[in-house]
């Protein structure tokens, strides 16, 4: 057998005498890593689209989109109106916490019509027959320095008279 090398004591190199708590330090630095990455697949802080809905015996509203997001993520927003009764002006109101932190980058199909209505973003949408959809894409992308929680409001209108208002919650993680 080869002799040890000098320098080496093999009570503390090997049998790491005296140093057991740095075992356990180590181990329980990889758990918490561990963690945090069974806690990125389980969706905590992905992207994962949820979706919300309200109705009226005038129209139905459905948004499509993420209730947890990270910094720099781009997504995508989908408003799906279903018209119950012929919508002569539909106009979608997105209250501040849709774009706050937020790039809107693009909306398809485009609205006829956008307007700032104190502060928030008013889409007009135009004509929706009975029984038929309008939907409604927006892309988004997250500031990579906005964290926090918001309120998304969308308020949806017919000349002006409010028909159905939605409420959900928006988590930013870093």
């Amino acid at each position: 057998m080869a002799e040890k090398p000098d320098l080496i004591v093999l009570g503390r190199h090997r049998d790491l005498d005296g140093r057991t708590k740095e075992a356990w330090v180590r181990r329980a630095l990889l758990l918490a890593i561990g963690a945090f990455v069974f806690a990125g697949l389980l969706n905590v802080f992905g992207q994962r689209a949820t979706s919300s809905r309200a109705a009226t015996s005038d129209a139905s509203l459905e948004v499509r989109a993420p209730s947890n997001l990270r910094g720099g993520l781009l997504f995508q927003v989908r408003f799906t109106i279903q018209a119950h009764r012929e919508l002569e002006n539909a106009t979608l109101v997105l209250g501040r916490g849709w774009l706050e932190g937020m790039q809107l980058n693009t909306m398809e199909p485009a609205p006829i019509g956008e307007a700032s209505r104190n502060g928030e973003l008013a889409l007009e949408l135009g004509h929706v027959p009975m029984g038929q959809k309008h939907v409604l894409y927006l892309q988004f992308q997250v500031e990579p320095t906005d964290v926090g929680r918001r309120t998304q409001t969308v308020v949806l209108e017919d000349d002006g008279r409010q028909l159905l208002s939605l409420s959900r919650s928006l988590n930013v993680f870093p």
